[in-house]
């Protein structure tokens, strides 16, 4: 997507998204705490801000790994779902957290989360700042949810428009967007 950009509207404050790391980590915290430390795996590039500042949160054990997907062809409709980057960890027997910036059509993340599964994960877990229900073609299940976001292109704290944005503090929608 190709964009100018008249004004960007803050749709969800950078105060509102750390009280709400806040809470999503004490929830992870009290599931996990006494077993075996979570396999926490942040889906590149748009989770990157959410993860690290999530898990500076977190305080018990746990490892860190990232994958990177492809799931676009020459458009902007879902195409095949491929791996550009795989987990270095083993999933077998780990409790694994996924970790990802925002869940929409939920086609990669149902072949992501299978694939956890196949490689025999003893648990899978989805954690996801946003969920865009509005826009869900599979049904995915979020253990974990941010927050719940219409059904527009939003931008900022990872998420971005041809690789800008992603260092903004806050979730924003852009307005006045013009297709180039």
């Amino acid at each position: 997507m190709s964009a100018n950009a008249t004004r960007i509207r803050e749709l969800i404050s950078a105060e509102r998204l750390q009280a709400r790391l806040t809470e999503l980590a004490a929830e992870i915290e009290s599931d996990y705490r006494g077993g075996d430390p979570p396999l926490c795996i942040g889906v590149l590039k748009g989770s990157v801000f959410f993860l690290v500042d999530l898990l500076k949160r977190i305080d018990i054990p746990l490892h860190v790994d990232f994958l990177q997907t492809s799931s676009y062809g020459s458009g902007t409709e879902p195409g095949e779902v491929r791996i550009l980057k795989d987990v270095d960890l083993p999933l077998r027997g780990r409790h694994v957290l996924l970790l990802e910036d925002i869940v929409d059509t939920g086609y990669t993340l149902n072949t992501v989360l299978a694939l956890f599964r196949f490689r025999g994960a003893s648990s899978v877990k989805l954690c996801a700042l946003l969920d865009k229900r509005g826009a869900r073609q599979v049904e995915v299940p979020i253990d974990y949810c941010g927050f719940e976001v219409e059904n527009v292109f939003v931008l900022g704290y990872g998420l971005d428009v041809d690789e800008r944005y992603r260092n903004l503090p806050y979730i924003g929608v852009l307005e006045g967007a013009t297709d180039e």
